[in-house]
């Protein structure tokens, strides 16, 4: 009996550990002893909060003269992506926020001492501001090291200490994978070294790819090769729900309570990035705005509404100078219940965005042919589910 008590002890220590800290830092351990049974157990203490859980993600894309399919392909496919990861969980329920950075690279219009590499943007969860970037990409032609570039992300950016962090580094290109004075098994091997995945997209040939070491510059951290053509067209159905989402994110956009020395200019960078995304396609608009009625929308640092949802928001700390000029004589109550309305008016608005997806995604899948999906969004969809599965996250949708 007293056998059978300590295997239950140890199975019920097990599944608490297991179970409650998939997709979080490890939490820190006491050991006990159970009188009963005599097995030592650890119990978790509370002394240290777990960080919050972010998927970190490097696009690192190829800017020579070749490779404008592939930026059109980028510019046209970041919200099917976002989309994705709008829906992703840990296994402990909870939800990571997501972070991207972007560095271009084979641009002869960079400085050669820099290896023709620029971080375009550091890690950031700022949507709007990754769109620009991104529409802010031209193309040129240069010299492109692969093996540089992978380790230059690794070392400017901020990976975080969470081994549970999901982190992945996408470089998209189509000249050899071996160019370049840093040799892209030393860069992996660094990448490795920081729980870092490598995926590798050849855009051209597979054979050619493999051929020209882009294989086994994935394989190297356990990452996927992907070859893909960048220069297809990407075909986007037409349903009969695009119009009434793209109207309610023009009423969306009037909740945004501008506030603080970025309220004005980043509220005209929202509306920007809107026009950037209707002018590409009606399509691409549409899947934006469903990302803005996501949670990894978020705008705290210049919208009142966002801002609110922080327990530790108080309109009284703001200088109504930073308001806009229609609040700046309302009484802090007024402010308040303003807020308040735009709030609510947003959830209503959202969750019609939301519901009016889920039909036109039903009509894109029933009409949808096969292999007209974007070639970018398929390999990088397919390598983050397959990666993210290791780290315990799920997807509810």
């Amino acid at each position: 009996m007293k056998n059978v008590k300590q295997i239950a002890s140890i199975g019920l220590v097990a599944l608490f550990i297991g179970s409650s800290f998939s997709c979080e830092a490890k939490p820190k351990l006491k050991t006990t002893i159970d009188p009963e049974t005599t097995i030592i157990a650890q119990a978790i203490t509370d002394d240290k909060k777990p960080e919050k859980n972010v998927v970190k993600i490097a696009l690192l894309l190829d800017t020579s003269n070749s490779m404008d399919g592939l930026i059109n392909q980028a510019k046209a496919q970041l919200w099917d992506i976002v989309n994705k990861f709008s829906y992703v969980k840990c296994g402990n329920e909870t939800r990571p926020e997501l972070q991207i950075a972007l560095y271009e690279y084979g641009n002869s219009s960079l400085e050669a001492k820099d290896g023709y590499i620029r971080q375009v943007i550091n890690f950031s969860g700022d949507l709007d501001e990754i769109s620009e970037k991104l529409f802010s990409l031209t193309t040129n032609g240069g010299d492109e090291y692969c093996g540089e570039v992978i380790n230059t992300s690794i070392k400017d950016l901020d990976w975080g200490k969470n081994p549970d962090n999901l982190k992945l580094i996408f470089i998209a290109g189509n000249e050899p994978f071996n160019q370049g004075k840093l040799d892209y098994k030393d860069a992996t091997v660094n990448a490795k070294e920081k729980g870092i995945v490598v995926n590798t997209i050849f855009c051209g040939n597979y054979n050619q790819g493999v051929n020209s070491y882009w294989q086994n510059g994935a394989q190297l951290t356990n990452g996927e090769y992907i070859a893909i053509d960048h220069n297809k067209r990407v075909i986007h159905i037409d349903t009969p729900y695009d119009e009434v989402i793209i109207k309610l994110n023009k009423k969306l956009n009037t909740t945004y309570v501008s506030y603080g020395s970025l309220g004005n200019s980043k509220m005209e960078l929202q509306s920007v990035q809107d026009e950037k995304a209707s002018e590409m396609e009606e399509a691409v608009m549409v899947k934006r705005a469903v990302s803005k009625s996501s949670r990894l929308y978020n705008n705290a640092s210049w919208d009142l509404v966002d801002a609110s949802k922080n327990k530790n928001f108080s309109v009284s700390k703001i200088d109504k100078k930073q308001l806009p000029k229609e609040l700046q004589s309302k009484s802090t109550k007024e402010i308040e219940d303003y807020i308040k309305s735009k709030k609510q008016e947003r959830v209503t608005i959202q969750q019609q965005i939301k519901e009016a997806n889920t039909k036109r995604e039903a009509f894109i899948t029933k009409n949808q042919k096969e292999g007209s999906k974007g070639e970018l969004e398929n390999a990088m969809l397919s390598a983050i589910v397959k990666q993210a599965a290791t780290k315990n996250y799920s997807w509810d949708k």
